[in-house]
């Protein structure tokens, strides 16, 4: 492979990695100062031990989210140093804005609810919480500002003398339509994320105690109780909220990028009204689309497509001919497109990524919101299901909206190419801003280099992975503890963990823990 595929392999692959946890951070924060809340308004024990329990997931995964996101920027010098300049002017004020606004707030504010238990007041503690929940949602935002930006550049205009793109409008760029319905899309996403994990990990844990025979407190079966009806109401509102949002993204996709949203339907040629494809088969690997043949819903896609269920949509074909007439047929002969210059360009994205990632996506949104439903329904008037079966599919369908939303950024990405700044449509051809992806990559750097940081990476970023799933299984199996750090009956006490000896039998509702202790609630 040439210094260009190995780079996109490499940005792929730690991007894929570090958005497993931006969704959970997002979505599980949201959940665990709503139960911090209750806790505050109500006093209840049960509140107190979600909070605690679910507060530790949320933290182990925000500082590896943090570990694994730094070097997404590094990236941009080391591998991406022409993309890096042709879209600075723009990322430059954004990204700063995500580190010194939102990253400031979450950091700042996440160090004082970790070591603010019992220290001070409780709604100032429960404040510290919400800030950095809030951040973490505003450092969100202005990533997918950016990225929205290179999907649907607006907000500037091209310099004559350097040929990149000034901002002239920086309120456009934050209100970019595509960054609105991006965003909200996403944080539908990451909903649904955190409540398949209170949900397989709540059922979990009822069923254990259950076939154990323990001897368990009112309270903390209510703990898990809770935790799965609140992860099953947030998975169904969730996946609805994903689909509302997915269809309005849809729709602006199909006026802004319409070759992506024609690759996802393997729709070759143009037609009036259009199908929706439900199952493809064929040589969606080589992109030959008039080999590809499908199993379809007759008009579906016009709807998709532009909200009734007649209107043509465009084939691949002849938006291939149209993209080559207007950006030209082949990369120009310069230097700066490397071993691509005078190649013939395919507009086309890969139909096999596209296609099928697509589907994965909406796939497993649904399964996700299924068992959130399959667990309503199994714990409704105080039920606990035993089903090894159901338990054990719930728990394992914990990664099902993790994986929609890795198949739902690489369709993103993957179907914008072969621009890594997509033109926009909207204005016209003579003051549009585009980037070929040929053309992004460093001009200096060798093979040999960019496999050696993929290789050092791969590695990293493996090791990273076995300490976040060691760490995670550790505290979901040891359960929750009470007020005075001591884990509940039937639970698996740390080692490292010793009880308060002035702790007060029952005083959970009333006193706010300081602990099992600080350091081990802050790893």
């Amino acid at each position: 492979m040439d210094v260009l595929d190995i780079a996109r392999w490499q940005f792929g692959i730690t991007t894929v990695y570090h958005f497993l946890m931006v969704p959970l951070t997002l979505g599980l924060g949201i959940l665990v100062a709503v139960m911090h809340t209750m806790w505050v308004r109500t006093d209840s024990p049960e509140w107190l031990r979600m909070t605690r329990f679910w507060g530790r997931i949320y933290l182990i995964n925000f500082v590896l989210g943090v570990a694994t996101g730094l070097v997404q920027e590094f990236q941009f010098g080391l591998a991406w140093s022409e993309y890096s300049r042709f879209v600075g002017d723009v990322f430059g004020s954004l990204l700063a804005l995500e580190a010194l606004l939102a990253f400031f707030l979450e950091s700042t504010f996440l160090g004082l609810w970790i070591f603010g238990w019992g220290r001070i007041p409780k709604k100032v503690h429960l404040a510290t919480l919400w800030a950095a929940v809030i951040g973490s949602i505003v450092s969100a935002y202005f990533i997918i500002a950016a990225n929205s930006w290179m999907q649907h550049p607006v907000g500037v205009v091209t310099d004559d003398a350097t040929g990149r793109p000034e901002q002239v409008d920086f309120l456009a760029v934050l209100t970019n339509n595509t960054a609105l319905a991006a965003f909200s899309h996403t944080i539908a996403g990451a909903l649904m994320v955190a409540g398949a994990l209170l949900v397989g990990i709540g059922l979990f844990h009822l069923r254990r105690r259950r076939l154990a025979g323990l001897s368990v407190a009112d309270v903390d079966r209510s703990v898990w109780r809770r935790s799965v009806r609140l992860g099953g109401y947030v998975s169904l509102a969730a996946f609805i909220a994903v689909a509302v949002t997915g269809d309005v993204q849809g729709k602006l996709m199909y006026e802004q990028q319409p070759l992506k949203m024609s690759s996802a339907e393997a729709l070759c040629t143009t037609e009036a009204p259009a199908p929706f494809s439900v199952f493809a088969f064929g040589k969606l690997g080589s992109n030959e689309c008039d080999d590809v043949h499908s199993f379809t819903i007759p008009r579906v896609l016009s709807y998709l497509a532009h909200g009734d269920f007649s209107t043509a949509v465009p084939g691949v074909n002849e938006l291939q001919q149209e993209y080559a007439a207007a950006y030209g047929a082949t990369y120009p002969d310069d230097p700066s497109f490397g071993d691509k210059a005078g190649e013939e360009i395919d507009y086309t994205p890969l139909l096999a990524v596209t296609y099928w990632n697509f589907r994965l996506m909406i796939g497993m949104g649904a399964v996700s919101a299924a068992v959130g439903a399959y667990a309503l329904w199994a714990t409704r008037r105080g039920r606990v299901p035993t089903n090894p079966i159901a338990v054990y599919g719930s728990l394992a369908a914990i990664g099902a909206p993790f994986v929609a939303n890795a198949a739902g950024w690489l369709f993103t990405e993957m179907g914008r190419q072969p621009f890594v700044v997509y033109p926009n449509p909207d204005v016209p051809r003579a003051e549009q801003v585009y980037f070929f992806t040929a053309q992004a990559v460093s001009p200096g750097v060798s093979a040999a280099e960019v496999w050696t940081s993929l290789s050092s990476l791969t590695v990293v970023y493996g090791a990273l992975a076995v300490v976040e799933l060691w760490l995670v299984v550790r505290f979901v199996r040891r359960g929750t503890t009470t007020g005075d750090g001591a884990p509940t009956p039937g639970s698996t006490p740390d080692d490292d963990a010793t009880p308060d000896d002035d702790a007060t039998p029952g005083s959970a509702s009333t006193r706010q823990p300081d602990d099992d202790g600080v350091l081990s609630f802050a790893y």
